[in-house]
């Protein structure tokens, strides 16, 4: 028996956790500030802070959002990236009874402001970054905002030039203790995340208190986590599996451990020098770091959890950590955003699992807690088990869908043939190999992972005829990795067009993981029999030139 199964064994969760169980987003750092006031609690760059510092910076702000903000649209929105701002923000439009809106300041502003209005928060957290765009953010916005810039002395400037607006800078901050408790119901928003969306639109997911209590539950339990793990968080704050990192460690009295920008591309420096214990990533950034030669002999001695998601996990990959960290058990986590982050869950076993995966694969495994999975054909009929289909999920941890958006909420919640319960269309083809275990074997549509974020070839399609104005379009992922695809390569169906010009006008629009590595412009696209775009000899045309 490997040493990560004697450690932890599964087993000990419940089937699905009672509602009197679950609690708002902010309640388990709440508890964390009254058991461990003195520990770590976020550890970004030289910032430390304890959970009684982070709690006052929060509350602060929390307390001038309840007297100075709207009380509706119930969401306040954090334009921050990778700073102390950024996680006092989130908490204190928790605190203050809000949903909270990650907006990061790295990404495209058009596509930021789209954010923003379509939330139509009318609160705002804004951090140095932030505020290098925050005039182009919201200068032109017509509804009063409310904007809090806790590393600001004097807002006078701003208040002249953007009059339509309240700004609150550091002088203006309430008292932590005129924080006035909120009454949360579980099923209102904890926060939003927008997904790229095939009608060239992002989707915004409306995740309640139910559904990430429930996620928080299971995982803490299942990792037996507690107040001395070191959790990183490497996920942009934007990405769903931030929201794990961040809250189940908050959840246990653990220290969120942030790396700055240029410890991302050192991901094997910052683990040991922060000495993490808990680590969550992409196996696209577990390849890297092989490449890279870091995965030596116990490189990793104080990891004891080693999570992957987002795409397909290597088997060589597994093998390779193990070595690396041979304390830690590692498990491959499958779920997407609209189930509340991890729906599935596999856990390597260096004897056992080597026999279960197919194609050097390794299984997305089984439901967790909570969760119900059908596998189902075209009709959505369920079809026998070791049978293809697509998996639909359903459960707590099932959101209510995308934020007023009822037309998309419509298809992907459906309620299949001889069901009463609402499941999610994943678009993910899969296999129920064993009695619980299942298989994944891609996707039924055009969507792609690239370092494990969810993009839709529609959206980049949609970007393309907007910027070159040709209808004829395609995108492709490419190339193929043992994780998924490396980028993006477009085609567009006119050979005089400005290959250039066409991607400074999408890269104003996509974030840099979608922008198009190269721009192929050609003739006429290939048509297959039923006059759509013929993928597989545009795939054969990328193949032939390698």
């Amino acid at each position: 028996m490997s040493p990560t199964n004697q450690k932890f064994p599964i087993g000990n969760v419940p089937d699905e956790w009672p509602a009197e169980e679950l609690c708002p987003l902010a309640s388990g750092f709440m508890n964390s500030v009254s058991r461990f006031p003195d520990r770590p609690a976020l550890v970004v760059g030289n910032d430390r802070l304890t959970y009684s510092e982070l709690w006052n910076r929060a509350a602060r702000i929390a307390a001038t959002l309840q007297r100075c903000s709207p009380d509706f649209p119930p969401l306040t929105a954090v334009y921050a990236y990778r700073t102390p701002v950024a996680y006092s923000g989130i908490l204190a439009a928790l605190l203050r009874g809000h949903g909270y809106v990650p907006l990061n300041p790295r990404f495209p502003l058009e596509r930021t402001r789209m954010f923003l209005q379509q939330t139509g928060a009318l609160s705002l957290i804004v951090d140095g970054e932030g505020e290098k765009t925050l005039v182009e953010l919201v200068g032109s916005a017509t509804a009063a905002i409310t904007v809090v810039l806790p590393e600001r002395f004097s807002v006078s400037d701003l208040q002249q030039l953007m009059p339509q607006h309240h700004f609150l800078g550091s002088q203006e901050l309430s008292q932590a203790a005129d924080l006035e408790k909120c009454e949360v119901q579980l099923d209102t928003a904890a926060y939003v995340l927008f997904t790229s969306g095939s009608t060239g639109v992002p989707k915004g997911v409306v995740v309640t208190h139910r559904n990430i209590s429930h996620l928080l539950r299971s995982m803490t339990a299942r990792h037996a986590m507690n107040e001395h793990d070191r959790v990183s968080q490497f996920a942009d704050l934007t990405f769903d599996p931030s929201v794990y990192d961040v809250f189940a460690a908050w959840e246990c009295g653990a220290c969120v451990c942030c790396p700055e920008i240029k410890a991302l591309f050192k991901p094997a420096q910052f683990l040991v020098e922060q000495a993490i214990t808990i680590f969550q990533t992409v196996p696209s950034n577990g390849y890297m770091m092989k490449r890279l030669g870091a995965l030596k002999p116990g490189r990793f001695p104080d990891l004891r959890v080693t999570l992957f998601g987002g795409e397909a996990l290597p088997l060589e990959l597994c093998h390779d950590w193990q070595v690396a960290a041979p304390s830690s058990i590692i498990e491959n986590l499958y779920g997407p955003t609209e189930v509340t982050i991890n729906s599935t869950a596999y856990r390597w076993d260096k004897d056992r699992s080597p026999g279960e995966c197919e194609n050097g694969i390794v299984p997305i495994g089984s439901l967790l807690p909570g969760v119900r999975g059908l596998v189902t054909d075209e009709q959505l009929t369920e079809v026998p088990d070791g049978e293809k289909g697509e998996l639909l999920l359903a459960g707590p941890q099932r959101t209510l869908g995308y934020l007023n958006d009822p037309e998309r909420t419509r298809y992907a919640m459906v309620t299949p043939p001889g069901k009463s319960e609402i499941y999610y269309r994943t678009g993910d083809l899969v296999q129920k190999k064993t009695e619980k275990d299942y298989f994944f074997y891609g996707r039924i549509d055009s969507q792609v992972k690239i370092f494990g974020m969810r993009i839709e070839l529609g959206e980049i399609e949609a970007a393309l005829r907007e910027a070159s104005g040709v209808l004829e379009v395609a995108a492709m992922g490419w190339p193929s990795s043992p994780t998924g695809v490396g980028g993006i390569v477009a085609f567009v169906g006119d050979a005089s067009a400005d290959s250039e010009k066409i991607r400074k006008a999408i890269s104003d629009w996509l974030p840099q993981q979608m922008v198009p590595r190269e721009i192929r412009l050609v003739e006429k696209l290939p048509l297959n029999n039923n006059g759509k775009v013929d993928r597989l000899a545009l795939r054969r045309i990328l193949e032939s030139k390698i």
